[in-house]
């Protein structure tokens, strides 16, 4: 090749590829202003103290900010229609969890499809659950709780219908044959599930391990299990689901971040190569596990699979225990 057909083949590829040498130059100076990072959920809740985390990094990186916008509402689905409506250019960042994952089976007719409109930029972080009871609750471990439903009735609360809590109570059903023994009893929070049942109002539930350590570590609720496959180094004395006898009560709450589908390919390479540093910041990953979480930071490759294989699982679930939206 001569020197003169080399020099000229980068002009001719800016020619006839316009739009992938402009998306190039994009990503090159991305972000040009303030990131929009959407958290649908109340401040200070989980998937907004990761998202602060992130965010706060990345305003540390780029040479704009990145502002969380907290947009609660219709099951964290008001948010997630403001995301999915936003430019496709790398601007607008939407926090999402396990519950996204579920509204796709509880709301078909959602304004916004997660698979489609979205992307994945990386999967941030993962948390169990823990299977608890009262303290003065007769159970002593999960397979005496399993038997006991299975020939009484007993209530087990959740943050609401399709939450990560009621999947996991849908599960304990499942697992223990108790079917209409076991009534669930809606909550508009976690919180507020996890006082009634150190009141003694409920029977059990399968709660974010946050929002019932505090209960655990005060001796009011009795942990009966970890829905995870190792044991978690905040309740190490709590055993697993599959060492309690229950294997199949596997259930995380994980938390993600994602764009449009839009977005050009090098923006999106821009915005996970740089969420994966970010996750890798010794800070972050310090006060995300103070906090209860399992630090991940997964490529977009391996987060848009789970993310997929999500959705399948729990639609499943969702159909065969007849779960409705609220």
């Amino acid at each position: 090749m001569t020197r003169l057909v080399r020099r000229r083949l980068p002009a001719l590829a800016a020619l006839l590829f316009p739009a992938d040498r402009a998306a190039a130059q994009a990503a090159g100076s991305f972000p040009e202003r303030p990131v929009r990072y959407v958290v649908p959920f109340a401040p200070a809740g989980l998937t907004d103290i990761m998202a602060r985390l992130l965010a706060q990094r990345l305003s540390e990186m780029w040479p704009r900010p990145v502002v969380v916008d907290n947009r609660p509402g219709g099951n964290a689905m008001v948010g997630a229609d403001i995301a999915a409506k936003a430019a496709p250019d790398g601007h607008t960042l939407l926090a999402v969890t396990l519950t996204h994952a579920v509204n796709a089976s509880l709301y078909p007719n959602a304004s916004y499809d997660l698979r489609r409109d979205f992307a994945a930029v990386s999967v941030l972080g993962a948390l169990p659950l823990v299977v608890c009871v009262p303290a003065a609750h007769p159970a002593r471990d999960l397979g005496g709780l399993l038997a006991m439903v299975r020939g009484r009735q007993m209530s087990a609360g959740s943050s609401g219908n399709g939450s990560p809590a009621h999947l996991g109570m849908e599960l304990v059903r499942r697992i223990a044959g108790a079917g209409p023994n076991l009534v669930h009893v809606s909550y508009r929070g976690g919180a507020p599930a996890v006082t009634d049942l150190v009141a003694g109002n409920l029977d059990l539930i399968v709660s974010n391990l946050p929002e019932c350590i505090g209960q655990l570590r005060a001796g009011r609720l009795r942990g009966l299990a970890i829905t995870d496959r190792q044991r978690h180094r905040l309740v190490p004395d709590i055993p697993t689901v599959e060492e309690a006898g229950a294997p199949d009560l596997l259930i995380t709450n994980w938390t993600a971040v994602l764009t449009n589908a839009a977005v050009p390919p090098p923006v999106l390479r821009r915005l996970e190569a740089d969420a994966l540093l970010a996750m890798r910041d010794p800070e972050l990953v310090r006060r995300a596990e103070e906090g209860g979480f399992d630090v991940l930071g997964w490529d977009a490759a391996r987060s848009g699979a789970h993310i997929h294989a999500e959705v399948e699982r729990w639609g499943r679930l969702v159909a065969e225990a007849g779960i409705r939206a609220d």
